[in-house]
């Protein structure tokens, strides 16, 4: 690989519905799509994995307005990209060696699959533990919650981090859907959980080379500051 090459690692959800099949859930886009678009513009190649590999299916809320804009559009539009969450690798598939960062999305879809993925959990210890860039967005953050490093300790105890909040959860009216709270599972892991006065509104915390975004209005702002933390702001 190219000496000045940055590789990235996108990290998407294989799950469609709740616990309750008859309300769909998959991947927020625009939180994949802002941050594509930022670590594009700064350079980066990227990869797009999934717990499973294969089809990443799209959260049906976030094609509607305000959550469906121009990127989100233009993805959905472009047969070449809408490939890439046909075609997602398996973690068994990826060598952490060839990344400097990963960045896990969200939507609710990952709060099932992202949580006991072993083969994330291994890619993301080796990529924080030489130094690298872990990274999440909104309900990303469920797959470092049972990420441990080698010592045993879980990756996020002790750290500053942020991601969806359980007040955003009731305010979208699925704090009955979800599996979990979030918020609450990840202070019980140790972080310091942090989150913005208001909800919604774009709010990323960075503690090192763990760097969260608390929900989907953070990507871009959380993409940009990943990729200033790789050299390239």
């Amino acid at each position: 690989m190219p000496g000045n090459s940055k590789r990235i690692l996108n990290v998407v959800t294989n799950v469609r519905h709740y616990s309750d099949p008859s309300h769909p859930t998959g991947l927020w886009l625009s939180e994949l799509t802002h941050a594509w678009h930022v670590f594009e513009e700064h350079g980066l190649e990227q990869t797009i994995v999934s717990p499973a590999g294969g089809h990443s299916p799209l959260e049906p809320r976030s094609l509607k307005f305000p959550n469906y804009d121009k990127t989100a559009k233009e993805w959905r539009s472009d047969p070449a990209l809408m490939a890439l969450l046909d075609n997602t690798a398996s973690p068994n598939q990826i060598n952490s060696a060839d990344f400097d960062a990963i960045f896990f999305t969200g939507g609710h879809g990952v709060m099932y699959d992202f949580l006991d993925c072993e083969g994330l959990q291994r890619i993301t210890r080796e990529i924080f533990e030489r130094g690298g860039i872990v990274s999440s967005v909104c309900h990303g953050y469920c797959g470092l919650l049972n990420t441990k490093l080698s010592d045993g300790s879980y990756l996020i105890a002790g750290r500053n981090m942020t991601g969806f909040a359980w007040q955003e959860e009731v305010l979208a009216r699925v704090n009955k859907l979800v599996p979990y709270n979030a918020e609450e599972e990840a202070k019980k892991r140790g972080t310091h959980y942090k989150k913005a006065k208001l909800p919604f509104v774009s709010y990323t915390v960075v503690d090192g080379n763990l760097i969260t975004g608390q929900n989907p209005g953070s990507a871009k702002d959380t993409a940009r500051k990943v990729a200033a933390a790789l050299g390239r702001s």
